[in-house]
């Protein structure tokens, strides 16, 4: 599992079309209607997936369980394919702290997505200003 993980419009997904290769594309939402589809698989949308599941689930540690079970199956399943999961993630954590709950809710979701999926990934990319360096 690889993770490109940079701020709105720094070049995330221009960096993963560079490395090649024809992937599916894949929204996190669609990952609540079944498996994925075999094969190499880029899965972005993963803020706009929390910020649709904040008003239905109150508990920041439930649904952090949650994602970390969808992270664990795109792991299982790339370990049992053979095939490569690249998840383009948002950095939100710069800048100011929102005023809104549900804003900071958010923030703090994201953030520990970006934790559990580095924790779980082969290699992690920071891109900004389109440059992108590994971080780990």
């Amino acid at each position: 599992m690889r993770v490109v993980i940079g701020g709105t419009h720094a070049g995330k997904r221009d960096a993963v079309r560079a490395w090649g290769g024809t992937p599916c594309w894949l929204e996190a939402a669609s990952l609540l209607e079944g498996p994925p589809p075999a094969g190499d698989l880029v899965i972005d949308g993963w803020a706009a997936w929390i910020a649709s599941q904040l008003a239905g689930e109150a508990d920041n540690d439930r649904l952090r369980a949650r994602l970390a079970q969808s992270l664990d199956a795109l792991r299982d399943a790339e370990r049992r394919t053979g095939a490569t999961t690249t998840l383009i993630l948002e950095e939100m954590g710069r800048g100011l702290v929102p005023l809104s709950r549900r804003q900071r809710r958010l923030r703090d979701l994201n953030g520990w997505l970006a934790q559990d999926a580095a924790a779980r990934a082969a290699a992690v990319y920071y891109v900004w200003h389109g440059l992108v360096r590994r971080l780990g």
